[in-house]
């Protein structure tokens, strides 16, 4: 598929936003970021087309993955009313996505782009799931995520964890790390030379095709 976007408007909109992440600028640059998320919009429908023989999407479009721009920040220290990353979940629903199990890809300058996906903010009640299902078969999880297509794109997975057991598991368990984690996640980042280098969707989709089995188990679980 031939590429009829270039992702460089947005990449330089989202390092200027880093720099004035306020919203006299942001209000002066509006027809600036327009553009920018056109563009990331028309990457990630070609992501979807992409996508389309592996997953069933239905009539998934992008406008139903994009991610807002605007922070909440009721409850955080950090008051820039402006994420600086442009953000899309792809899946069945886009953000609709049962327990947002999908395909997350965002773009930021600096190398921190990201292909992800997994349990990146779980309810108690899934991580709970997620614990028993290591107590009983870790063997499952391993299987998904020593995959070689998987440890390629993502080398293991990522998430904050406890500093000692979880409540109702011993200190000894022999599948303790996994139960420390309180989340779990596959993510993959870019440098800015990848993310404008001509095979960047390809280098996505070949990342989200290794996530997949990943998702399936843990939508499988929780």
């Amino acid at each position: 598929m031939s590429q009829i976007y270039s992702l460089q408007p947005a990449l330089d909109f989202l390092n200027d936003l880093n720099q004035h992440n306020d919203r006299s600028w942001f209000n002066a640059h509006r027809p600036t970021y327009e553009a920018a998320r056109s563009a990331f919009e028309a990457f990630v429908d070609d992501l979807i087309d992409r996508l389309r023989f592996s997953d069933d999407l239905q009539d998934l479009v992008a406008k139903d993955c994009l991610a807002r721009i605007y922070r909440d920040v009721r409850f955080s220290k950090n008051k820039s009313p402006y994420k600086t990353n442009l953000g899309a979940l792809i899946g069945r629903g886009g953000w609709k996505t049962p327990s947002l199990l999908g395909y997350f890809i965002a773009l930021e300058p600096g190398s921190k782009s990201m292909t992800a996906g997994g349990l990146h903010d779980p309810m108690p009640e899934q991580l709970a799931r997620f614990r028993q299902a290591i107590d009983r078969d870790a063997e499952a999880f391993y299987q998904v995520t020593r995959a070689e297509d998987f440890v390629r794109e993502f080398g293991a997975v990522a998430g904050e964890r406890l500093k000692t057991a979880p409540k109702g598991y011993e200190r000894d368990h022999p599948h303790i790390d996994l139960l420390q984690l309180k989340q779990v996640y596959g993510m993959h980042t870019y440098t800015d030379s990848e993310v404008l280098s001509p095979d960047f969707a390809d280098r996505v989709v070949e990342a989200c095709l290794a996530l997949k089995p990943f998702l399936a188990y843990l939508k499988e679980i929780v």
